[in-house]
Formats: C-alpha cells, structure tokens, sequence
C-alpha cells in the first residue's frame, strides 16, 4: 500500500505546471484567449490527477496535455444551433425549425441584420414610423383584412387578441375545439393566461349553434372557433360554420375570433394538396380577426400573424402585452419577402421551399434515393442492406394531421437485425459535420428524401462515416 501511494506521489509531481504548459500553446492563446486556455489546462490537469489516485493509467506528458486541451477548447466552440440534414419524412418539423426559408427572405435578413435599417423611421417624411408597416399592407393585400399586425408566435397572438378584447370576461368555445397546442400548451390554458374565462359549449364530438346562443350573457366578450388543425374528429360529429357564428355574433354586437393555428394564404388544393381554410377565406365569411402562424404552411419566419378589422387591431396594437411580443428587425425583414411571393401563385411553388417540399413527387425522390445508393453502400461497406422503399411524408407541425403524402427512402439494415447497432448507426449519422436525422423503424434506419435539397453535400460528408 504505502509503495503504491508512492508510486501515485511521483506520477502525481510528474504533472506539469500550468504555467509551464502556458509556453507551449501560444497559437491556442491567440484563438482563445489566455482565461479560456488556462481553465481548459486546469480541467485536462484535474481530469488526469483523478486518474493516478485512482490507480488508471495517465498519460503526463506536455503535448499530450496541450491537445487534450485543445480539443475541449475547439468543442466549446462549436455553435450549438446548427444546419442538420431533415430526412424524417416530415417537412415542418417543429424540433427542426420548422419552415425553410426562401432565399430572398434569406439576403432581406442579412442586410439588415448587418447593418442600420428604417425599421422604425419613415424615410418620406424623416420621423418616426410604424415597424409593422413594413408587413401591414402586404397581409391587408393578401387577405382583404382593413389592418393587421405580427408578433412572435400564433400562441402570442390568441393570448394579445382574447387579453385586449375579453380581459375579466367570458369567450364560450366547443368542447371539440379545446386543442393542445403543442409541448403541452393548450388553448384552456391560454386563455386563463389572458385573464379571461372560457365557457365550454356542446360536446366533444358535436355542437350546435343553439350551445353558442344559450351562453351569451352580459358578461360575454367575443365568440371563438378554433381551427382544430392538427387534429381531426370524424364520424358522429358536428361543427358550427364560420359563417354562423359570424351571423351570431354580429346578432348581439360581439367580435368573432377565428384561430386558424397553422394558417394559409393560397387554396392548397390547387397544388394538389388537402384543403386547408386561408386568412381570406375565414374574413370573407364574417370573422372579425383572423390568428395564423407565419411558420407553418405560410412558410416564413416564426411569427404570429393577427389580421382583421382596424378597430379591433388598433385595440390589440395598444395592449401594453404587445411591445413584450413584438418581432424584431429580421423577422419583420424575412417575412416581408416571403408575402411578396405570395403576390405571384403561379411561381409560388418554385420560390417558396415548404410548398415546394410538400409539392415534390415520388417519382422524383426516388430517383434522387436511387443516385444516392450507390454512394451509401461504399461509406457502410458490406455489413449493411441498402434499399430504395416507399413511405408515408407528413406536413408536420399539426398540420394536415390525417393526410399523408406519398414519398421514398432509404433503407438501411444491418446483416445482424439488432436494433441496438441500427441506433449506433443513426447516432454515427448524427455525428458528421451536417448532423443526418432520419428515424429507426423495426430495426430499419429510414432516410426519407423528401426534404434533401443539397445531395452533392449529402454525398460528399459519407466518407466520414465510421468502418
């Protein structure tokens, strides 16, 4: 025992000093600055220490010490939010960012962003100006709204219209409506949030006019439907039409709200996609403010986007709540130019990439699946199946929750079946300089194509795959 502590005492005095290591690491110095060079030193030291009192070999020697500290130091600089490759099969993947956006919206972004802007400053009369009027007209323009205005997500924007227009009143909504947002966040709750109260009206399955009428009262404050997008509710069921609940409301004098959630500005239908209520459609039937996301099926920057009669909106516009929801410069610069494409249809599934994600045929990705083949069978070598196969694309981000849209990928099995080495693959694609995301499915590791826009960097990163 005593020879061991010994031996651990002289491995120990075998560590260099920091400030001995400090002599040998100037270019790091330069990168990092001497703080961050010296904690990295300290920790490598400290890691090292732990090991010769616990008996394990470690390695004393200086370079050693130094590169191992180098390695710590290049790691805490990698950006934590980075560029990955969507092979999921879903194109608005919430944890994924969601939508891509065009590149117009892209270089609207860096000007401003990279220098001064007039984001609050009218350039015609040299005083101060309104930022949203850079987005108003287009939103007034495209969905026959008399005003509108952004904040930062379509959660924000229920909460600013129900605090400013029912705030210590009551807002009768469908049992069948109440829907979770996503990651837990649910309309009830939302509304409990704007300080107002939420009169549940007909049942789960089915409601009637007549459950809307009998809960007016004097403490009523507006009508609400909600547009229960990412979900649907089939059989024995019943709804009351937008146009109804318009026509009630304007009966006792009250505004009626429309939360469309995932939103659209164009008829999907024509793309050959589901249908899907837009803006324009939801205020020619009588609804007083319309809610929709900005980075769902409209395909632009995350937003909340509030459209609607002017004196409802210059109500919500002076909601104290609304400079805490606002969106900043690059949003406002993004989601300019992503309704400008708007103003052309017939090109809007070529500039707008959600659209022309969603939009793409199979036929096409399985050609691209098939060019890709090749290149994966010599990056995994002779231990793994590769195999073009059909699947089931979704929209994502609770849209078009019942519809699918036919695609294909690749398949990936090993010889061995296991789903543990199945994941350990996924985990290695994971691993390269543009993260891979697909999904294991019956110890299959799927990469489904839909979303691929860049294959030549797809293809170009497999040689660092492992052997």
């Amino acid at each position: 025992m005593d020879r061991r502590r010994t031996s651990h005492k002289d491995k120990l005095r075998m560590l260099p000093s920091i400030d001995r290591l400090l002599l040998g690491i100037d270019d790091a110095v330069e990168v990092y600055g001497h703080h961050a060079v010296t904690k990295a030193l300290r920790e490598v030291i400290q890691e090292r220490r732990k090991r010769i009192i616990n008996g394990r070999s470690s390695n004393t020697d200086e370079d050693s010490i130094r590169q191992a500290a180098c390695q710590i130091l290049e790691h805490s600089t990698v950006p934590r939010l980075r560029r990955v490759f969507n092979l999921t099969g879903t194109v608005l993947h919430t944890n994924l960012g969601r939508a891509i956006l065009p590149a117009v919206a892209i270089e609207a972004i860096k000007s401003v962003a990279a220098d001064y802007s007039n984001l609050e400053f009218d350039l015609d009369n040299g005083e101060r100006g309104d930022r949203e009027a850079h987005v108003e007209s287009l939103l007034c323009e495209l969905t026959g709204a008399e005003a509108a205005t952004v904040v930062n997500n379509n959660a924000a924007a229920v909460l600013l219209v129900l605090n400013t227009l029912a705030m210590n009143q009551e807002v009768p909504v469908s049992r069948g409506e109440l829907v979770e947002i996503g990651d837990s966040f649910r309309i009830p709750e939302v509304m409990q949030r704007a300080n107002c109260t939420l009169v549940e009206v007909g049942a789960t399955n089915r409601t009637h006019l007549n459950d809307y009428r009998a809960a007016i009262n004097d403490q009523t404050a507006l009508l609400m439907k909600v547009h229960t997008s990412n979900y649907k509710i089939e059989g024995f069921a019943k709804e009351v039409s937008e146009t109804e609940l318009a026509n009630l409301a304007a009966e006792f004098e009250l505004p009626f709200v429309m939360d469309l959630g995932s939103g659209s500005l164009v008829d999907f239908a024509r793309f050959g996609l589901p249908r899907e209520p837009t803006a324009a459609h939801v205020l020619s039937q009588g609804a007083d403010i319309v809610t929709f996301s900005g980075d769902k099926l409209l395909g632009g920057p995350q937003s909340g986007l509030i459209a609607g009669k002017a004196d409802l909106i210059r109500r919500i516009k002076a909601n104290p709540l609304k400079r805490a929801l606002r969106v900043d410069k690059m949003t406002l610069a993004g989601m300019t130019e992503v309704l400008k494409l708007y103003r052309n249809p017939d090109k809007l599934q070529q500039a707008l990439p959600t659209l022309n994600h969603l939009t793409r045929s199979q036929e096409d990705i399985r050609s691209q699946a098939k060019r890709i083949v090749p290149a994966l069978l010599k990056a995994l070598g002779k231990r793994y199946r590769v195999e073009v196969v059909d699947a089931a694309s979704q929209v994502g981000s609770g849209s078009l929750p019942t519809r699918t849209i036919p695609s294909a990928a690749i398949g990936i099995r090993s010889d061995t079946a296991g789903e543990d080495i199945t994941r350990s693959l996924s985990a290695a694609f994971r691993k390269l300089p543009i993260p891979v995301i697909g999904h294991v499915h019956k110890c299959v590791l799927l990469f489904d194509l839909r979303c691929l826009d860049d294959e030549a960097g797809f293809v170009s990163q497999l040689e660092s795959l492992p052997n």
